[in-house]
């Protein structure tokens, strides 16, 4: 399994235009194949800090979704929205379990 975590800087005045667009990114990335889940959620004490959470079946299935052409329009939304400091680590799991 492969986790990917981390952060962007999202200016909080630009929350709303990108709530859409972000919406799009986690809905479409959900429903490729090897995608276990993937989502963003705002930092309650820093509102301009977005973390990012990513679960892959595979380093194939991560691989795959660089290719997709919603990651390309996502990425290319970020100077309009003032996304900036993109900052993601790569982890590969080879066991978990509950805690």
């Amino acid at each position: 399994m492969i986790l990917v975590t981390g952060t962007i800087r999202l200016p909080a005045a630009r929350l709303d235009a990108a709530l859409p667009v972000m919406r799009e990114m986690i809905a479409q990335s959900r429903a490729e194949d090897g995608c276990i889940d993937y989502s963003y959620a705002r930092d309650l004490l820093d509102p301009d800090l977005i973390r990012v959470a990513e679960m892959w079946r595979s380093r194939e299935a991560l691989d795959a979704h660089f290719g997709a052409p919603h990651l390309a329009r996502w990425r290319q939304s970020w100077a309009g929205l003032g996304i900036t400091d993109r900052n993601l680590v790569l982890h590969e799991v080879h066991a978990s379990s509950p805690t």
